[in-house]
């Protein structure tokens, strides 16, 4: 028996992939406690860009349109990540407090939107007896805002907290850890949401999205319960002025990398992410593909991103420089795209499949690598709340944009197309398509020429040793 303990206690690091995220100060019961936030953001993801979706559409008959307006209300609060973070930074609190009161703000926000979404949706469809005609509207709209800003604070409060609490040693597994729950609350609440919601009755909806909003508080309460100490600040450290985000923010974009490298997040995410309602569309439309074996798609790109997650980590843990990895996934979208440009005209299934790994593998590698070095941005004066939020609301906002244009350029182009407009020899319908593809594909060029000058300012110069660890440091989405 003595002997079994033994050889359990040598194998429990290697067999617990999160086993060494663990410090003295952030045990493991802490930390899987806080991560239960990321779970809660990931099942408000859920509900905003999906279940929610298809209902105002299908079931509620909403226009696309405003479906549409809808859904980028929670993109247009993004920007707002870094004033968020930065505030965390810098607040002041007589109990010392900097992250508990943004993440408790942040849970009743995203609480009280869920809670009063479903009575505003069914609203907006019509069923509507007193009021003005545009109550539908303004109260979804509303709701839709609660939950995006709530959402945003919540998980760069969350982030925040865990990079303070964490080790220089033990921060790169503890994102990690993070990010795994962030999907596993994504793919959870898929499933329950979908299966609860597979016969659809108003009353049900209200009580599904409501039933949210209640797991929503739970999870979140149960996350920051005793998280952050309690350091009396003295009336000199309360009544002393806060840096100002101006100056902040000025400050960070002082060495002039920030600046650089937010720009190549916008682009390279522009990039990556104009596909995201495409993809489905396209198989169906040009390679004849059945509806479920378009679905097959999404696993097939969150399986490609897993692996560049993984990459990625083996990567930048031999001390490689983050941005020649971002460069190694933007050529990887190259060669993405390509496959699913000839894929259509060669009939081909599996390069199409081959292509949508390929983009998924690029895109995690590009996301991981250019938030490692995001991590490297230090202000003077403020924590890692306005680094952590200026990468997210980067990020965010262009994945935002990039699904709208993406489609809209398709739209516009195959009408033309259809039209006769580009000439007799582009006629075909799904040319809008290969024109969203070719444009990925010159983004994906364009950004590796801003990423250039960041390669030359950091060379080559870290070594690997054992306290090199890995992990996606504040990742929010």
């Amino acid at each position: 028996m003595i002997l079994r303990q033994k050889h359990i206690k040598a194998l429990s690091p290697a067999w617990m992939p999160f086993a060494e995220a663990t410090s003295e100060g952030l045990p493991l019961g802490q930390l899987l406690r806080l991560s239960l936030f990321q779970v809660s953001v990931g099942m408000a993801t859920v509900l905003l860009l999906g279940t929610l979706n298809r209902v105002m559409i299908v079931e509620l008959s909403v226009p696309a349109i405003v479906v549409a307006l809808m859904i980028a209300i929670p993109v247009l609060v993004a920007p707002f990540r870094a004033l968020l973070g930065h505030r965390s930074d810098t607040h002041r609190s007589a109990i010392g407090w900097k992250r508990i009161p943004y993440l408790w703000f942040g849970s009743l926000w995203q609480m009280g939107g869920l809670a009063v979404m479903p009575f505003a949706l069914i609203v907006l469809s019509g069923d509507q007896f007193h009021g003005p005609a545009w109550a539908g509207e303004v109260l979804a709209a509303l709701a839709f805002l609660m939950t995006g800003l709530g959402l945003h604070m919540t998980q760069t409060a969350g982030l925040a907290l865990a990079s303070d609490r964490a080790t220089d040693e033990t921060r790169p597994r503890v994102v990690a850890l993070l990010y795994v729950m962030f999907l596993l609350g994504m793919g959870l609440s898929a499933i329950i949401v979908g299966w609860l919601l597979r016969d659809y009755e108003p009353i049900r909806l209200i009580r599904v999205v409501q039933g949210c909003a209640l797991a929503t508080l739970a999870l979140n309460l149960i996350a920051l319960w005793k998280q952050e100490k309690v350091r009396p600040m003295t009336r000199e450290e309360r009544e002393a002025p806060r840096p100002r985000f101006r100056d902040a923010w000025a400050d960070l974009m002082a060495g002039g990398r920030a600046g650089r490298l937010l720009a190549v997040v916008v682009l390279g995410t522009l990039a990556f992410n104009m596909q995201d309602v495409l993809l489905e569309p396209y198989g169906g439309e040009v390679l004849g593909l059945s509806v479920g074996m378009t679905t097959l798609l999404t696993g097939t790109y969150a399986f490609g991103a897993l692996v560049g997650f993984l990459l990625a980590a083996r990567w930048l843990a031999q001390g490689r420089d983050p941005h020649r990895t971002a460069a190694r996934g933007l050529l990887v979208g190259l060669a993405a795209f390509s496959a699913v440009i000839f894929a259509g005209p060669l009939g081909s299934t599996a390069l199409f499949y081959g292509g949508a790994f390929l983009i998924g593998l690029g895109a995690g590698l590009f996301a991981v690598s250019t938030l490692t070095a995001a991590m490297t941005l230090q202000t003077s004066g403020t924590g890692a709340g306005l680094a952590l939020g200026a990468w997210g609301a980067a990020q965010a906002t262009a994945a935002g944009l990039s699904i709208f244009i993406g489609g809209a350029m398709r739209d516009i182009v195959g009408h033309l197309a259809e039209n006769g407009y580009l000439g007799p020899a582009l006629t075909d319908p799904t040319l809008g398509y290969s024109f969203v593809y070719h444009a990925e594909i010159a983004l994906l060029f364009l950004t590796l020429v801003a990423l250039g000058p960041l390669v030359r300012v950091q060379p080559l110069t870290a070594t690997p040793n054992s306290g090199d660890r890995f992990g996606i440091a504040e990742f929010p989405t």
